[in-house]
């Protein structure tokens, strides 16, 4: 298994930054932002007896902000892994054998069509 992942030589990482502590916050990040999205629709049907129209619109609202947030915090959270691993060690690729050039075929190609 050690022969698929062969480093590159003389390759220096790259120490971490800030992705790692935003990556570290983003669960409290995501609990505190839901909980502060969720407060008005709590309040709608905790604290107030009969949920009109007006009411309904509050909690679809609330919901839309809950989902929003949810989105943009997982792509904070995607965007994080994606420079973490930019950041990481260089592999080299296994070599690929080009085909053997044809040089008829690189002569009709030049050719003009008139």
């Amino acid at each position: 298994m050690s022969k698929l992942f062969n480093k590159l030589s003389g390759f220096t990482e790259t120490p971490s930054g800030f992705e790692w502590v935003l990556f570290k916050r983003l669960p409290l990040l995501f609990l505190l932002g839901t909980l502060l999205a969720c407060m008005p629709m709590a309040y709608v049907y905790f604290f107030d007896q009969p949920i009109d129209l007006e009411k309904q619109k509050t909690i679809y609202l609330s919901i839309g902000l809950i989902f929003s947030y949810w989105f943009i915090v997982g792509t904070v959270a995607i965007g994080c892994v994606v420079v973490m691993i930019m950041k990481g060690p260089a592999y080299v690729a296994d070599p690929y054998a080009l085909p053997k050039e044809n040089p008829d075929l690189e002569n009709k190609m030049n050719k003009p069509l008139f």
